[in-house]
């Protein structure tokens, strides 16, 4: 069957889409240099950045300086188009960033939760939102994107959180809708683990992997799943939570040690890995400070003790090789980091010596709050997604109508 010829409305909408994108990813930027990196005329770049002008999703920031001759003008995506937000749950406290379009953080709060009896989910997210926005020209309801990154899973087949005992209160079905009828706007949550999981694939030590596995270590143990640069969650949103894991010198379930666990978390959550440490003389105000004084000591006892934590860490990460076989580990978390390179060898020295398939080990190059970090940049992923399908060969449409398919220029046939 005969190929239909591409309309020139639909070329249109391709270049204009490829120009904004590349203003996202690498503005500002010159009219030649858009014409040079998209490999279109002068003329067609002049006619994409009006375009956008019209749109309203550029703007023009004056000219670059320095040059020999007339000056070229810079343009750049209008950040205040759209703004989204990110939400990080912990037992303690709620913390909410707001960025604009451009990913630049515009709001950020902190909500202590922590002497609350009786948690409503929904006022507390909407709270939080509000402190954030403060001081800002948006909304929570102005907001075209939320994501909240929790320490549990939601089930997709009945949208409630799992693995999560340790939030009361968040445990009620249909959380997602709960959520947005209290903001008034689209909400996602994703599982924290597999947000640090994204932010490494983003600007991380996995940038360069698009199938990866992201260990975290810290008071829980958890794992991130990325393959084809997709996150694998899982029928019910369970994919990675490897903390029961059954392992060798560890109790399973029912039975469980004096903290309560069982399995991997039993044997390499924050507890456990604290006691290894105490034994050899290194204690601190948290397992992670005890861990940065023994990475940075070269007594024997310190060798000894973070030997022991790498073989248990590599004792789970064998298993996850054997199933999964993913192209590189990353190290992850408060207790990973405090180890820092010293830890880092010692694990993949144990997993090379137990495997056959040998995944390299990297330790995480996320410095400050990495669940945030990833939940801004799946909100603002999805955001900036339903903006360029608003672009089209003539005009820019709205949100809704490019969802339906029925925006102007989008057709196949030519002007």
């Amino acid at each position: 069957m005969a190929t239909r010829p591409i309309g020139t409305s639909v070329v249109r909408a391709i270049n204009a889409r490829a120009a904004f994108r590349l203003l996202l990813d690498q503005g500002p930027l010159s009219r030649p240099e858009i014409a040079s990196a998209l490999a279109v005329s002068k003329p067609t770049a002049s006619h994409l950045l009006a375009q956008l002008r019209e749109s309203s999703l550029i703007r023009s920031i004056g000219n670059r300086d320095g040059g020999i001759g007339r000056a070229a003008e810079l343009f750049s995506v209008d950040g205040g188009v759209a703004h989204a937000a990110a939400v990080d749950v912990t037992p303690e406290r709620i913390a909410a960033v707001v960025v604009d379009l451009t990913g630049a953080r515009v709001g950020e709060y902190v909500l202590p939760t922590s002497d609350q009896a009786a948690p409503d989910p929904g006022a507390q997210v909407l709270a939080v939102l509000q402190g954030a926005c403060d001081g800002t020209d948006v909304e929570p309801a102005g907001l075209q994107r939320v994501v909240v990154g929790i320490q549990g899973a939601i089930d997709p087949t009945c949208d409630r959180l799992r693995f999560a005992a340790h939030l009361p209160g968040w445990q009620d079905a249909a959380l997602t809708s709960t959520l947005q009828d209290a903001i008034g706007t689209t909400v996602d949550i994703e599982n924290d683990v597999n947000l640090v999981t994204i932010a490494e694939h983003a600007r991380g030590a996995a940038v360069d992997h698009d199938s990866f596995a992201e260990l975290w270590v810290s008071d829980g143990i958890g794992l991130g799943l990325m393959f084809g640069g997709r996150m694998l969650r899982g029928r019910t949103g369970g994919a990675g939570e490897i903390s029961d894991l059954p392992l060798p010198g560890a109790p399973v379930p029912p039975d469980e040690n004096e903290h309560g666990a069982s399995g991997m978390q039993a044997l390499a959550g924050a507890p456990a890995l604290g006691r290894v440490l105490a034994e050899r003389g290194f204690d601190g105000a948290t397992p992670a400070d005890a861990m940065r004084a023994a990475a940075s000591s070269d007594s024997p006892d310190a060798e000894t003790a973070l030997d022991e934590i790498a073989r248990r860490l590599a004792l789970g990460l064998s298993a996850v090789v054997a199933i999964i076989d993913p192209d590189v580990f990353v190290l992850a978390g408060d207790i990973s980091v405090a180890g820092g390179e010293r830890l880092r060898g010692l694990v993949e020295r144990h997993l090379h010596s137990t495997v056959v398939a040998r995944p390299p080990v990297l330790l995480s190059e996320l410095v400050d709050e990495p669940v945030l970090a990833g939940a801004a940049h799946m909100a603002l992923t999805a955001v900036q997604d339903d903006l360029l399908r608003t672009i089209t060969g003539g005009q820019r449409t709205s949100t809704a109508e490019a969802a339906s398919g029925s925006s102007p220029g989008t057709g196949a046939a030519a002007d």
